[in-house]
């Protein structure tokens, strides 16, 4: 193991903006990732409020109407979103690529806010109106994590990448528990549940606005930005200033075994996860008989403690690549094992749970999806590892083949629950959920890795940015401007 210190190796650029940035603390980029996280909030907002909604929407509740959709028409409903959510990601990873990233995802986030408002008046017209309002909302909603990673790619250094990337995307975690925990109290409201869609749209319009204004796509577009920040995110994001118009090596990427690992931790994450999301509510309400009071403030428990988590497991992740005491191969795959191995041990005894155990449930359930956390510092941000010019392509590519598995995985609930107060259905139904875990994380094991991959950049020194001179001189890869691992750690 080598190192590179600022009194070693490091170039003079970097050993000052270090200094500079170490003493002035909060930058420009940490403000956009405040912008991002928010964003991240409210989109999950978008996307959570039927999963909460589903519940009184189908119960006799004061004041709010209701429907007489069976366990069908709800897993319908809950897996559209879906159908949309798949055909955007790899359009929508192109037009932030083409476009900016900024542009795309402030409209699709305004467009989205505003398709909310009409969920009420659809449910009124049937299923078949709400299942097209999702598959719109879906439509906007896949833009989200192709931008955002565009974002990431241009904006965070590699030194900081665990902690900022995990901080932004926890905003998805800490949205869906502030929807899940405050629904309770506005369906007991004088809006009813139609007010959780009124809420959630017009925050989604608000941040658009700021978004437009304060947002950037990259450091060299942000006027207010200093010269020494600039130029040491643009040295440490190895992203090319050119890959706007950069065409995608989509036959490398896939041909590249780590492309297909990183596939299936994806696809691993999303099937447990969206299971649970779209699910939980009415497992507390079948099985262990919670009002929906309790059941919201109870659903949303998990995803405060995932969030609180990727905040946890993100500065402990940054801190054993920069220290050398592993690469950043071995990071990923070991944190990603803890997020997807530890839910499935989890829902393996969630499956033996009933109504006279609620609190071992809650705790279970809890676990399940707050251990998740450890995926925000592995899958997640391995795009970016691999190749930080074709990041967001590459996740509108992952996030959409993952989908898929959002569609299946409601209708698959659908077809198991006859009964929805059935144990032993339940029981099925989290053991697979646990088998897709061991699978995909298995599969990430075997074929992932976290090092620029060849098709990253051109070849050619003339094409060469300085990002990519720098990290070739300095044989870094992704090893941020710490370690530099041997060939045989980079295949940990």
């Amino acid at each position: 193991m080598v190192y590179i210190t600022s009194n070693e190796r490091t170039p003079l650029l970097l050993r000052q903006a270090l200094g500079n940035l170490n003493s002035n603390g909060f930058g420009h980029r940490h403000w956009q990732g405040i912008l991002l996280f928010v964003g991240m909030m409210i989109n999950y907002f978008q996307r959570v409020d039927i999963s909460a909604a589903i519940v009184p929407m189908t119960q006799s509740t004061a004041g709010a109407p209701y429907y007489n959709w069976d366990v069908s028409d709800k897993s319908m409903i809950l897996s559209s979103f879906f159908w949309g959510y798949v055909v955007s990601q790899v359009p929508s990873g192109l037009l932030a690529k083409r476009f900016g990233a900024k542009l795309v995802l402030g409209l699709a986030t305004a467009v989205g806010g505003i398709l909310a408002f009409f969920h009420p008046l659809a449910a009124e017209s049937g299923v078949i109106s709400v299942c097209v309002l999702r598959v719109l909302t879906g439509i906007v909603q896949g833009t989200v994590y192709p931008c955002v990673h565009t974002l990431l790619a241009k904006w965070v250094p590699r030194t900081e990448r665990g902690f900022l990337t995990t901080g932004i995307y926890s905003g998805a975690q800490f949205g869906t528990a502030v929807i899940l925990g405050t629904s309770g109290f506005i369906f007991e409201s004088g809006m009813g549940w139609p007010g959780l869609f009124y809420i959630s749209g017009g925050l989604s319009l608000l941040w658009a606005l700021l978004f437009f204004w304060q947002g950037a796509n990259e450091p060299a577009q942000d006027k207010s930005i200093t010269k020494v920040e600039r130029e040491y995110i643009e040295a440490l994001t190895g992203s090319n200033s050119s890959s706007q118009s950069m065409p995608v090596p989509w036959l490398s990427i896939f041909s590249s075994p780590a492309f297909y690992g990183l596939l299936a931790a994806h696809c691993g994450f999303t099937w447990g996860f969206y299971t649970l999301l779209t699910e939980m509510p009415t497992y507390m309400s079948s099985v262990l008989e919670l009002n929906v009071k309790s059941n919201a403030l109870l659903s949303s428990l998990p995803y405060f403690a995932m969030g609180v988590l990727c905040l946890v497991v993100s500065p402990i992740s940054d801190l054993l690549i920069n220290r050398g005491a592993i690469s950043i191969t071995t990071a990923r795959k070991l944190f990603n094992s803890i997020g997807q191995y530890g839910p499935m041990a989890c829902l393996i005894g969630l499956g033996y749970m009933t109504a006279n155990e609620k609190t071992w449930a809650i705790l279970l359930l809890t676990l399940a999806v707050g251990i998740n956390a450890g995926c925000s510092c592995g899958y997640l941000i391995n795009h970016i590892d691999l190749s930080p010019n074709f990041a967001g392509p590459m996740m509108g590519v992952t996030n959409g083949i993952a989908g898929i598995t959002s569609i299946v995985a409601p209708l698959i609930v659908g077809a198991i629950l006859t009964d929805e107060t059935d144990p032993s259905q339940w029981r099925v139904i989290f053991f697979i959920t646990g088998g897709v875990y061991l699978l995909c994380n298995s599969l990430f094991l075997v074929l992932g890795k976290a090092t620029v991959q060849p098709w990253n950049a051109p070849t050619t020194p003339a094409n060469m940015s300085s990002t990519t001179s720098l990290r070739h001189n300095l044989q870094t890869d992704s090893k941020t401007i710490a370690p530099i691992a041997t060939d045989k750690e980079n295949h940990l």
